[in-house]
Parts: C-alpha cells; sequence; structure tokens
C-alpha cells in the first residue's frame, strides 16, 4: 500500500462516515457532492468527514484506486465503501442509508 493509500485508509478507517467529495460540505463543488452532503443531512448524520478531492489531486486519483470506483464522490461508513450519489439516493430511498447510518 503506497503512501496516498494509507493515508486514504486511515482516513476511512479512523471516522465512521467519511464522504470523499468536490469542494467542502458548506461549498460544494459538484452538483452530485452537494446532493451527497443533502442526502447525508436528510439522514441525520452529525459526525461527517469530508475530503475535498480538488485540493489533493494524489487522493483524488488515489480513492478512485482505493473503492475501484471512477467517479466521485465516493461514502464510506465505517470502514465500508458504499458508492456514489446515485447509489446513497437509492438507498435513501429505500430506507438503506438511514439504517446503515443509524447502527
Amino acid at each position: 500500500m503506497n503512501d496516498v493509500q494509507k493515508r486514504i485508509d486511515d482516513l476511512v478507517k479512523s471516522n465512521k462516515v467519511v464522504l470523499f467529495m468536490k469542494g467542502t460540505a458548506q461549498f460544494p463543488q459538484c452538483g452530485f457532492s452537494g446532493r451527497a452532503v443533502q442526502i447525508l443531512k436528510a439522514c441525520g448524520v452529525s459526525e461527517l468527514t469530508t475530503v475535498n478531492v480538488l485540493a489533493d489531486m494524489d487522493i483524488r486519483e488515489g480513492v478512485k484506486q482505493y473503492a475501484n470506483w471512477p467517479t466521485i464522490p465516493q461514502l464510506y461508513v465505517k470502514g465500508e465503501f458504499v458508492g456514489g450519489s446515485d447509489i446513497m439516493m437509492e438507498m435513501y430511498q429505500a430506507g438503506e442509508l438511514q439504517a446503515l447510518l443509524a447502527d
């Protein structure tokens, strides 16, 4: 595991909810990242760690390899990859995301 993968792994495993996104929760820089933040807020997430991939190109590319998932945003809950904003929306609408976050 290289340094970037180790940094990502540490972030994912040391925080309950991590969102790799473009921008910040207060100022998302793409519609998908904004939607992801809104979904998490609707689920009542208070412990959210966000990582602005636009501020670190190594993380931006590394996170795609880490989960073998080509797009951003990427959500991790309790160390496990959940998916991007489309998957988050589907899970939210089915009540699955709320259940996952409530555990």
